[in-house]
């Protein structure tokens, strides 16, 4: 008969779950990956990936026009590029055209092409992750109940809220790119940010009350974090950007309700 974990105790006294830590996060991976080959996961890909495509479209007709004066403008007053061009140009090299000819169509894919995958990853954990967490729920955690309220409303205002902030981030810190290894590095944290925050809520949302949601997430928060991290280095490979919207919330799904269920099992013992 398996055992359950035996509680340990905080510093109050109380008996507190143990978290499964790292091996934790391995196992969701794992779980993730097979839970991703089952035919309905691999229709579940299109959604999101669609709707991306579609919204990509939409951003570069409206804004790609207005973004590329507004950025034609920025560079011609910016000091420091003046004085580099006109260095440049001395030297027989490039001109200030030139310089942002190829200058230009960097920064406009900086700006619309992270714009495009949180729009992809807030799709995901609104509308695709309903079906992932019922899939997982279905075949692998039958024995949770649900006991989540208003889990629409509370998912959509927390996609709305992430994305703002990352896209406000996003533009502030896009100087760090003028230093490569600074700029890969905010990037990171930025998506760590992102999955993290945005994949960790809806996981468990349908499932968890408002009080075991604040328990889960203050006690299995470097384990949903790491996750986070991993999720942002993949997205670094543009193959990625296919499967890492509905992958990235099957791993998170299996870690959340992993963590709930032990919760819930060492319930008594809290008591």
């Amino acid at each position: 008969m398996m055992q359950l974990p035996t509680p340990t105790p905080d510093r109050t006294g109380l008996n507190q779950p143990r978290s499964a830590g790292l091996s934790g996060v391995g196992d969701a991976f794992g779980r993730a990956v097979l839970s991703q080959l089952h035919p309905k996961m691999l229709f579940a890909l299109l959604l999101p990936f669609l709707l991306m495509m579609v919204g990509a479209l939409v951003v570069l007709f409206v804004a790609l026009g207005p973004l590329t004066e507004w950025l034609d403008q920025q560079l011609s007053a910016t000091t420091p590029l003046l004085v580099a061009a006109q260095w440049l140009q001395s030297m027989g090299l490039f001109s200030l055209a030139a310089v942002k000819a190829w200058l230009l169509p960097l920064l406009v894919a900086a700006v619309l092409l992270p714009l495009t995958g949180i729009l992809g990853l807030a799709v995901a954990a609104v509308f695709v992750m309903p079906i992932v967490v019922r899939h997982v729920s279905r075949h692998h955690y039958s024995d949770l109940q649900l006991a989540g309220q208003h889990a629409f409303v509370v998912s959509l205002w927390n996609a709305l809220w992430v994305s703002v902030l990352f896209m406000l981030g996003w533009i502030l810190t896009l100087p760090f790119w003028l230093f490569p290894p600074l700029g890969l590095l905010v990037s990171l944290l930025w998506w760590t940010f992102a999955f993290s925050r945005m994949m960790r809520l809806d996981a468990i949302v349908d499932h968890a009350s408002t009080a075991e949601r604040t328990e889960l997430i203050a006690r299995h928060s470097t384990g949903f974090w790491v996750i986070g991290l991993v999720c942002a280095l993949l997205n670094l490979l543009p193959p990625a950007w296919v499967f890492l919207p509905v992958f990235s919330g099957l791993v998170y799904t299996h870690f959340g309700l992993a963590a709930l269920r032990r919760l819930r099992q060492e319930r008594p013992a809290l008591t």
